[in-house]
């Protein structure tokens, strides 16, 4: 399963098999750490590769943008490696390859939370001193997804974020905060439909929910070196409180414990509910002929605290091989991506991009309605936890969430198992 525009989920169920890894290679999250690519590999020019899951694109997104670079660097020529579309596959390639150190993959598409469990292993790049990288006019919460232990490993390639989707036949205006949104719940029930629902099962997607809950108070998980707990606090406590009360009260329906992308997006659909939290894909599809809500769907950031909340970054970051032999060329291939003649023809293909200033252009916002929406949710998004140890991290967090809203823990004891869970995750 992917999130949409290109960001594959991370495979909770991978965590023991991740941390294992990490530790037979030896891995260090130690600053000294950042520079360990520069030595390896060799910073010449000429053909480069670039591996990426499958283009599932309409357009062929990721030719387009070979075939562009290719019109104008005759004998720096990229060849596009395209992988499966199944995230454990794409993940095992990578991992197999880097970790025998060879050098035919150049520039490599990566999951966001891959970015940290890769620069632990002293596998990608630095993009600092000759491979810097300006990423002042880029969006700093995509720049932030690709930084580890204060050190910037990947340029982001596109981005995505959860949105609000709600009925703007029922409420003219959006909530702005959760508060607000509870108080429409009435609304659902005069019209015998469910209030809200993001994705409760557990599986990564309540990672996610968990995160923007919350990440939107307050609180965090780990701190910049990926590995130490922060999430036994007030704020986190409070945050994941908000969702446990709206499902036992009944404003989150039942059902909703077993919902992933698909199931949420079809209640919605189907008129079963008032709000939803989900991936921009879902705009197109809810206004398709057959659709009940077709022209009732608005679109807004999710609602937070006091305003708007945090959203929980979705994409795909590309970062240097530090085994590559030609290494200049890859780090020009990367500042091809995050220009704007590339970003445009990401945000043409239809997935969001990462320079904020196409968020605003007339011809994009007509082709995708929601950008605005969208633009503010991703200003105030944070990556998921940016740790090496994420499967592990995350099944924490997704475990400790569900047994709360099933009520098998309070909030308080799924606040500090979870707190405990990413800590072992770290040894």
């Amino acid at each position: 399963m992917s999130l949409h525009s290109r960001a594959v989920l991370p495979r909770a169920v991978l965590a023991a098999a991740a941390v294992a890894m990490l530790a037979v290679t030896g891995c260090s999250s130690d600053s000294d750490s950042s520079d360990s690519g520069s030595s390896s590999g060799g910073n010449g020019r000429g053909p480069i590769t670039y591996v990426e899951g499958k283009d599932t694109t309409e357009s062929g997104v990721v030719r387009q943008l070979v075939d562009k670079w290719n019109e104008t660097h005759p004998d720096e020529q990229v060849t596009f490696k395209e992988q499966s579309n199944d995230a454990d596959q794409q993940h095992d390639d990578l991992v197999q390859n880097l970790q025998a150190k060879q050098s035919n993959y150049d520039v490599i598409a990566l999951d966001l939370p891959w970015t940290a469990e890769f620069a632990a292993r002293n596998w990608l790049q630095p993009l600092t001193g000759e491979y810097a990288l300006d990423t002042s006019a880029l969006l700093p919460a995509t720049v932030a997804s690709g930084t580890y232990n204060n050190t910037l490993y990947a340029a982001p390639k596109n981005t995505n974020g959860g949105l609000l989707f709600y009925r703007k036949d029922l409420v003219p205006t959006a909530p702005t905060t959760w508060a607000e949104m509870m108080a429409s719940c009435e609304v659902a029930k005069t019209n015998d439909m469910g209030c809200y629902a993001g994705q409760y099962a557990p599986y990564e997607g309540l990672t996610v929910n968990t995160a923007e809950a919350i990440n939107s108070y307050g609180g965090t998980f780990v701190g910049p070196d990926g590995k130490t707990p922060t999430v036994d606090s007030p704020e986190a406590r409070a945050g994941l409180q908000e969702l446990v009360t709206a499902y036992s009260d009944g404003n989150i329906p039942k059902e909703a414990i077993t919902y992933k992308e698909p199931e949420s997006q079809s209640a919605f659909e189907s008129g079963k509910l008032l709000f939803l939290r989900n991936w921009p894909s879902v705009y197109e599809n809810a206004n398709k002929d057959g659709s009940a809500v077709k022209d009732k769907v608005g679109v807004a950031p999710l609602p937070g605290s006091t305003g708007v909340g945090t959203s929980t970054l979705g994409g795909y970051n590309i970062a240097i091989s530090a085994f590559s032999k030609n290494k200049a060329t890859a780090l020009d291939f990367l500042k091809f991506i995050t220009g704007e003649q590339a970003q445009r023809i990401i945000g043409e293909s239809g997935l969001p991009p990462v320079l904020p200033a196409l968020y605003d252009d007339p011809a994009l916002i007509e082709k995708m309605p929601y950008l605005p929406a969208l633009k503010a949710g991703i200003e105030n998004a944070v990556p998921r936890p940016v740790t090496p140890f994420y499967p592990a991290v995350s099944k924490a967090v997704q475990d400790n969430a569900y047994a709360a809203l099933k009520g098998e823990k309070s909030v308080d004891q799924a606040i500090k198992d979870m707190q405990a869970g990413i800590e072992s995750a770290g040894q």
